[in-house]
């Protein structure tokens, strides 16, 4: 996989294959699933190469609605099928979203089901 980045009016998401980490930045207020289809199909074919470790590094993303944390939420949700897959996810306590939604990712990755 090259270099690849889904570019819109107020943000921007990069991934790097490289390092296997995926960048967000600026304020992702999509319309929903059809429009937030680009960001999820970028997920599922970075988890479906089944690296060892990714990231996904939000410290620079300082707003996702409620339909941007849904898609992120169901994305973590899934990789509790793929354990060989660990997530890495970096934020700021200093974006409230980021704050509460990382806690509760965490708290989804490590409950058993």
């Amino acid at each position: 996989m090259v270099l690849q980045e889904i570019k819109g009016e107020d943000h921007i998401v990069q991934y790097d294959p490289e390092s296997v980490t995926i960048c967000f930045q600026g304020e992702l207020s999509l319309g929903g699933p059809v429009e937030y289809k680009p960001i999820k199909d970028l997920l599922e074919e970075v988890t479906a190469t089944e690296p060892t470790m990714m990231t996904l590094n939000l410290r620079d993303l300082s707003f996702l609605n409620s339909s941007g944390i849904s898609l992120l939420s169901k994305f973590v949700m899934g990789l509790r099928k793929k354990p060989q897959i660990q997530l890495i996810i970096l934020g700021s306590k200093e974006v409230a979203w980021q704050d509460k939604s990382s806690q509760a990712w965490q708290l989804a990755l490590t409950t058993k089901s």
